[in-house]
C-alpha cells in the first residue's frame, strides 16, 4: 500500500508470543519493529531450508542480534547469528569446532565484536550418536563430518549476510582450534575460496595418524596387566592413587631443558633442542627391583615413557605420529593414564573417543564398540549381526597397510600444496601449544616445513608473507597449561588481510587469578623468543615481560 505522499508502507505483524520473548529482553537489547521483521523475514528464504530467525541477546553483551538456524541435506544443523545492521563491522566469520563434534557452538565474544558468526553440528547430533559412532556405515555421514559441513555453512552464512544486511561480507574469515585447526586448513586447501583469512590451532589434520597415534599410546599403558601404567599404586589395593611419578618425570626433564631460552620459569621453550633421553637420564632413578613406587620407575614403565617420546611405529619401522614433546608430562594424566581420580578411564579413552577405529578409521567398519572400554579382556562377540571391535584389538600395522586409505582421504587435511589459497590473497595463522599432548606441535611444525617447500620452493622468506607459524611455550591443547596461553587469535589476523600487517610476533601471556605473571612474544616460526633482560632478575617473575625477550633464531 501507499501512503498520501506516494511512498511504500510496510505492514509489520509480529506474533504475541514474539513481542513477549522480545519484551523480556534488557534495555540495551530491544530492536526497532524493522529489525525484528528482517530478521523474521529470514525464513521466508526460498533457496534455503530456514527452521527459525528471531531477535536475542548476545550472553556477551546483552546486545540484540537476529539468530537465524536451518539445515542443509541431509542432516547438516547450521545456524548463524547476525548483529544488528548498526552493530556489523563487515565481516563474516566461520567458527570452528572440536572433538568429534555433533552439536551447535557460538562464539559470543566474536559476535559481540561485531562479527556474523556461523557454525554447524558437521552433520550429526552427539546427543544420540556420541564419540564416533555417527559414522557407523554412514559414508555420508563421514564426508559431511571430514569436509562438506564446513564448506556448505560457509555459503550459507554468506547467502544469510547478503539477504540480512543487502549486500556481501567485506571479508571473510575462519577461527578454530584442535578439530576446528583441521577444518580450517581443509577449507585452504579444497575450498581455496571461502575465506580471506585462517586461523588454524593446534591443527587436526593429520587425523587418521592422531587417532592412531592415541589409541596406541592407551595401548602401551593398559599392557601387560597395567604393569607400564605411570600412575603408581602405592598401598597394593590395586587403585593406582598416586602420580607422583609424572612430577619425577618432569622435574627431571625441567631440570635440563628448561633454561634454554635463558630463563627457569617452569617451562620448556624449546624442547626439539633439548637432549633429554629417558634411557640415560633416569638411569639413577631406576627401582631396585620391578616393584613400583612414586618415586623411582619399573623398567616397564621406562618403556611406556620411551614409547610416548618416540611416537607409534610399525613392525616395519614406519613412523605413524610424532611422540610427545619434552616438557608435556604433566599433561599425560588427563588424557592417558589410568589412576583413580578418573575411575580408570582417562581422557583419550573416553571423552576424545577411542572408538575411532571402530567407526572412522576403516572403508568397512569393523564393528560397534564393546560396552566397557576399559575392559581390556572382554571378548568381543564377532558373529553378532551387528559385531562388536575392542580398540585394544586394534593392530597399529593397518595404518600402513591400506585398510585406512579411503578414511584419510575424507578427514585428512595434510596437503601442503596452498598455491590456489595463496594465489586469491589467502592468508594463515597457524600456532600450537608446546605442551599439547593430544596433538603434537612436531606434526604442525613438520606440515608447515612441507608446505614451505611445496608451495613457496622451499623459500622461507615468501612463505612468511601468506602463511606463519607461532609456537606458545607451556599451552596445551588449544589453551590452558602453565605457560602462555592468552591471546586474541583472530586480531591480528585482520591486521594481516586488511591492512597487509604481518605478524612479526604475538604477545601472549599467562595469568593466574587474574593477574598477569608471564608474558613474552611468540615468535614467527622458526624464530623463538629468548630472555634479554637483567641478568641477575632472569629468574624472576617480574622480569618475564614482553620488553625483556627478543626473537631469533636458535
Amino acid at each position: 500500500m501507499k501512503s498520501p505522499c506516494g511512498t511504500h508502507l510496510i505492514t509489520l505483524f509480529v506474533p504475541t508470543a514474539a513481542l513477549l520473548a522480545l519484551a523480556s529482553l534488557p534495555a540495551q537489547a530491544q530492536p526497532s519493529l524493522t529489525e525484528i521483521a528482517r530478521c523474521e523475514a529470514l525464513q521466508e528464504l526460498r533457496d534455503m531450508t530456514i527452521l527459525n530467525a528471531d531477535i536475542r541477546a548476545n550472553s556477551a553483551d546483552g546486545a540484540s542480534y537476529c539468530y537465524v538456524r536451518g539445515i542443509i541435506s541431509p542432516a547438516i544443523h547450521f545456524h548463524v547469528q547476525l548483529p544488528l545492521q548498526q552493530n556489523w563491522n563487515g565481516r563474516f566469520l566461520q567458527w570452528g569446532d572440536g572433538g568429534k563434534d555433533g552439536d551447535l557452538d557460538f562464539a559470543p565474544q566474536r559476535l559481540a565484536e561485531g562479527y556474523a558468526v556461523a557454525n554447524s553440528n558437521l552433520g550429526h547430533d552427539s546427543g544420540v550418536e556420541p564419540g564416533a559412532s555417527f559414522a557407523f556405515n554412514n559414508r555420508q555421514a563421514e564426508i559431511d563430518f571430514g569436509y562438506r559441513a564446513v564448506h556448505l555453512t560457509a555459503a550459507a552464512g554468506k547467502r544469510l549476510v547478503a539477504a540480512y544486511y543487502g549486500r556481501r561480507q567485506d571479508y571473510s574469515y575462519f577461527e578454530g582450534c584442535s578439530q576446528g585447526g583441521r577444518q580450517g586448513l581443509m577449507s585452504a586447501q579444497r575450498f581455496p575460496d571461502d575465506f580471506d583469512g585462517i586461523v588454524a590451532g593446534a591443527p587436526a589434520f593429520n587425523y587418521q595418524g592422531l587417532n592412531a597415534a592415541g589409541t596406541w599410546n592407551l595401548q602401551r599403558m593398559f599392557r601387560d596387566g597395567l604393569a607400564g601404567n605411570l600412575a603408581v599404586d602405592t598401598d597394593g589395593d590395586g587403585s593406582f592413587d598416586s602420580l607422583a611419578l609424572m612430577d619425577v618425570l618432569h622435574n627431571q626433564v625441567l631440570a635440563q631443558c628448561d633454561a634454554l631460552d635463558g630463563i627457569r620459569d617452569g617451562l620448556v621453550s624449546d624442547p626439539l633442542a633439548c637432549t633429554f633421553e629417558p634411557t640415560a637420564d633416569l638411569a639413577g632413578l631406576m627401582c631396585p627391583s620391578d616393584t613400583a613406587s612414586d618415586q623411582c620407575f619399573t623398567p616397564a614403565q621406562l618403556q611406556t615413557i620411551s614409547d610416548f617420546y618416540n611416537g607409534p611405529r610399525d613392525d616395519s619401522g614406519r613412523q605413524v605420529y610424532p611422540g610427545k614433546m619434552l616438557g608435556s608430562e604433566p599433561q599425560w594424566a588427563g588424557y592417558y593414564i589410568p589412576w583413580q581420580g578418573n575411575d580408570m578411564a582417562p581422557g583419550k579413552l573416553t571423552g576424545v573417543a577411542v572408538d575411532h577405529m571402530n567407526y572412522l578409521f576403516y572403508e568397512v567398519d569393523p564393528g560397534i564398540a564393546v560396552p566397557d572400554l576399559r575392559d581390556i579382556d572382554y571378548e568381543p562377540d564377532t558373529d553378532a549381526v551387528i559385531p562388536e571391535f575392542h580398540w585394544f584389538h586394534w593392530d597399529i600395522n593397518d595404518f600402513h597397510s591400506g585398510a585406512g586409505e579411503l578414511m584419510k582421504s575424507i578427514t585428512d587435511a595434510n596437503d601442503p600444496d596452498l598455491h590456489r589459497f595463496v594465489r586469491g590473497g589467502g592468508k594463515l595463522i597457524l600456532y600450537h601449544g608446546l605442551m599439547d599432548t593430544l596433538i603434537v606441535a612436531t606434526d604442525t611444525i613438520d606440515y608447515y616445513q612441507q608446505v614451505v617447500d611445496t608451495t613457496f620452493a622451499g623459500s622461507l622468506a615468501e612463505a612468511q608473507a601468506h602463511a606463519r607459524l607461532y609456537l606458545a611455550p607451556g599451552m596445551g591443547h588449544c589453551a590452558g597449561g602453565p605457560g602462555l596461553n592468552n591471546w586474541d587469535k583472530l586480531a591480528p589476523l585482520v591486521e594481516w588481510v586488511e591492512n597487509g600487517h604481518a605478524p612479526e610476533s604475538i604477545i601472549a601471556t599467562h595469568e593466574t587469578d587474574g593477574l598477569v605473571d608471564n608474558e613474552r612474544p611468540l615468535c614467527t616460526y622458526p624464530q623463538q623468543a629468548h630472555y634479554i633482560g637483567p641478568a641477575e632478575g632472569a629468574d624472576e617473575p617480574a622480569n618475564w615481560v614482553a620488553a625483556n625477550f627478543e626473537c631469533r633464531i636458535r
